[in-house]
């Protein structure tokens, strides 16, 4: 992910300092055959990072958006659904599942011999409070579940809509995670951090601590024990920390930038690396006055303008090693979804390279006048905006530093905040930020409807102050509310169906631009294949191998054995 650059004595000790703890927490935790720092031939302790820059704080509410883990390791799905693949659910803790003719009941067929990390029975009357959370607690909804849960014995689980909701399927079925009912009915799921949790999944939690937490195997798993019995999360500094870690291989997987990325098995022996275009980065805006955001980003020309003046081949080639790709204004995924761009779009995808004279003439017509300094200005407000960013996320740094520049020559100025990981965090969730780099995600299937469930409808956000769900950008519009649910009343292979209402989301976010696309990034993870074996490939993309992809991870911790 993300770092700054070090330059100066007093940072290079404390690089040298945070890998000296990685040998030692890694032998700290060691299998009975290895350590996660030590070489191949038996080694079952994987250390792992995923970029986390300054302490972490204990939660897994996998509910919570500043969980920090136990989605998929610890608490399961119903199936699991490889994004990066054909989108058929996989069983997990649902082994069938079956529509009736209108999508209006969706009826789950649940394994019968799963037990909880605690020792008790998982039933379907689990399934059900997990649901029945999601209807009571609308901030926790990020799917925009609607339906009624029941179940009709042990085994048996049946979703009754009020409409058809066939697009609610995936989100359903593998985007879900499952709690237990006889400890979480006594607890607030949206404040309980969850300190000791208790799951399905094939991990179970060991030791934490602020500079690192542990899982453990879970040995009485109902699928396939995973050979591999530990794995350690780090916190380390930034990206700089995790690249070094990679070059003296005392971090086993890591997804984020290295020197020569494009090289990593010449360079790195006995490593590999994945790159996978998915995650769209945008500039995050706090974009609703109504719901209590504040400066000018709240103006939507000033939001054009931004996107107009963005170079993105200069960012690709200074921040991003060109690993990154194009972006639609749409954030429709060009890669697989192109087709579904509404043909109303004048320019489908990002321009590369600025237009200064387009961010002018968005600007001005909004009543914005360039001053004396080079900066537009409008009723005696600079147009000056400040970029959250996480500290040690060096791609991310590099890439709003290259962003003010070009920004600068547009007459608009950017001005950068570097904070931790759960401060950068707070900010987003709570509205009290005015722009932040981030990335736009990929649902529960490849399809574009799951990015505006989750990002642009009004369900998915809350006032400023209050906690919201991932729509941070706090926007809100009736019709692509309305839009959004008319989606999910149809079956995703109606094309000519659902087309009119991407048109009108498309339409409506391009123009309103509460997200700024930048580029589709290129996520890199780096893995050590002299310790470990099963990793996914391009020939085999089992799933999608970044380390914090919470479904994905417990997939691949499934798959992975010690190197022969």
């Amino acid at each position: 992910m993300r770092a700054r650059s070090r330059t100066d004595r007093a940072r290079a000790l404390r690089t040298a300092a945070a890998l000296a703890a990685i040998g030692l927490l890694a032998a700290g935790c060691s299998g009975s055959s290895g350590t996660g720092g030590g070489s191949g031939g038996g080694t079952t302790t994987l250390v792992a990072y995923t970029g986390q820059s300054g302490d972490y704080q204990i939660n897994f509410n996998p509910f919570s958006p500043t969980q920090i883990g136990g989605g998929a390791a610890i608490y399961e799905q119903l199936f699991f659904i490889n994004k990066a693949g054909s989108g058929e659910p996989e069983p997990l803790l649902g082994t069938d599942y079956s529509w009736n003719d209108d999508g209006t009941e969706l009826t789950v067929t649940l394994r019968d011999d799963v037990k909880w990390t605690d020792g008790e029975a998982f039933t379907a009357d689990d399934v059900v409070f997990t649901f029945n959370i999601l209807n009571e607690h609308q901030s926790l909804n990020s799917i925009g579940y609607d339906g009624t849960a029941e179940a009709t014995d042990d085994t048996h689980v049946v979703f009754t809509f009020d409409e058809p909701a066939f697009t609610q399927g995936p989100d359903v079925l593998g985007n879900t995670f499952i709690v237990p009912e006889h400890l979480w009915k006594d607890v607030d799921p949206e404040t309980d951090v969850m300190e000791n949790p208790v799951g399905t999944g094939p991990l179970k939690l060991g030791e934490f601590k602020a500079q690192a937490f542990t899982y453990v195997a879970n040995e009485d798993y109902w699928g396939d024990v995973p050979a591999i019995k530990t794995v350690r999360f780090l916190s380390l500094s930034g990206n700089t920390a995790g690249a070094d870690g990679v070059a003296s291989g005392t971090i086993d997987w890591q997804t984020g930038p290295v020197p020569n990325i494009d090289k990593v098995a010449e360079t790195y022996p006995g490593y590999d690396s994945l790159t996978v275009n998915q995650s769209q980065m945008a500039l995050l805006t706090c974009s609703n006055e109504e719901l209590g955001c504040a400066g000018p980003q709240t103006d939507p020309a000033v939001r054009r303008a931004i996107y107009h003046a963005i170079d993105r081949k200069q960012l690709n080639a200074l921040a991003f090693q060109n690993t990154a790709t194009e972006i639609s204004p749409t954030f429709v995924l060009t890669s697989n979804q192109k087709q579904m761009i509404s043909s109303s779009i004048q320019e489908p995808v990002a321009a590369e390279t600025a237009d200064v004279a387009a961010a002018a003439a968005d600007l001005e017509g909004a009543g914005w006048a360039k001053g004396g300094d080079g900066i537009y200005a409008k009723g005696g407000e600079k147009l000056s905006v400040t970029v959250e960013v996480v500290t040690g996320w060096t791609d991310y740094i590099t890439a709003v530093q290259t962003m003010a520049q070009q920004l600068k020559a547009a007459g608009i100025e950017l001005k950068v905040s570097q904070s931790s990981w759960n401060e950068w965090t707070e900010k987003k969730t709570q509205g009290k930020y005015e722009l932040a780099i981030d990335s736009l995600y990929q649902g529960s299937a490849p399809d574009p409807y799951y990015v505006y469930n989750n990002f642009f409808a009004t369900t998915a956000t809350a006032k400023v102050g209050k906690t919201s769900g991932n729509n941070v950008s706090r926007y809100s519009d009736p019709e692509v509310d309305e839009a959004i649910k008319a989606l999910r009343r149809l079956p995703q292979d109606d094309t000519a169906g659902r087309q009119p209402y991407l048109d009108t989301i498309e339409t409506a976010i391009v123009e309103d631009m509460p997200y700024i696309p930048i580029l589709t990034g290129g996520t890199t993870s780096e893995w050590s294949i002299k310790k470990f074996e099963g990793w996914p490939s391009a020939d085999n993309l089992y799933a999608v191998p970044a380390v914090w992809s919470k479904n994905d991870f417990a997939a691949i911790i499934k798959q992975l054995k010690p190197a022969s």
